[in-house]
């Protein structure tokens, strides 16, 4: 009996410490919230069938900088430009020769949320519960890590809308052992699903100021979010 006590014991001694859901996020955020600046390459997924087959897949590079401020330069399959200048966002199509504006507290486009990787917001806030996913219970296989190493958070957003059809239903964040953010999913009612798969994370680069600005090109349209909405209602 004592030798089992014994033993044990030096297998307790040597076992990871239990990962807590909060640490982990802890650890993404500060990762990010200490960098002035941040680039990667980026994948993006859109589906409406729950993540199946159906829907679309882009890639391209995407820029932050503190505060709040993110630069998304689509490249495949086709050039396209979405800015946060920390007052507004654009979102510019050159094949349309149109460009979208909209205040940033006002715009419902899924990709706002991820100023939090500029230290804009506390996701901790923002989430009524978050657990670590356990991959052995997972049914999904999209809800298990893309490595036995990584760690699958599950966040539940806060309800801030009386319009459950506009809400988060829940997002899915994975980070690999060294806490960089390595792939978000967003799901919404409806089976609407959004994927972003992040890498070759590069911090504390020189980026330019004009990189985070958005000027019209001459002859091209600028549409208002809130205008359009009106004229829609």
């Amino acid at each position: 009996m004592l030798s089992l006590v014994v033993l044990l014991a030096t297998l307790s001694a040597f076992s990871p410490p239990a990962r807590d859901a909060h640490a982990v996020l802890h650890a993404i955020e500060a990762r990010y919230h200490h960098a002035q600046t941040l680039k990667a390459a980026f994948y993006e997924r859109y589906s409406d069938d729950g993540g199946g087959t159906g829907g679309s897949a882009e890639s391209g590079t995407v820029y932050f900088s503190q505060p709040g401020r993110m630069r998304w330069e689509y490249q495949s399959p086709e050039q396209k430009l979405f800015v946060v200048d920390g007052t507004n966002v654009w979102f510019y199509v050159p094949a349309d020769r149109t460009a979208s504006r909209a205040k940033v507290k006002e715009s419902s486009d899924w990709r706002t949320p991820l100023a939090l990787l500029t230290g804009k917001s506390d996701l901790a806030k923002l989430c009524r519960t978050i657990e670590i996913v356990d991959a052995a219970k997972a049914e999904n296989p999209e809800d298990r890590p893309a490595s036995a190493e990584n760690t699958v958070l599950r966040c539940v957003p806060k309800r801030e809308s009386a319009d459950a059809d506009q809400e988060i239903r829940e997002v899915l964040l994975e980070s690999d052992p060294a806490a960089h953010l390595v792939r978000l999913i967003i799901r919404q009612p409806g089976n609407l699903e959004t994927e972003f798969r992040f890498a070759n994370w590069e911090e504390n680069r020189p980026i330019g100021e004009t990189m985070f600005h958005f000027a019209p090109p001459p002859g091209v349209t600028v549409v208002d979010e809130a205008t359009l909405a009106n004229q829609i209602h």
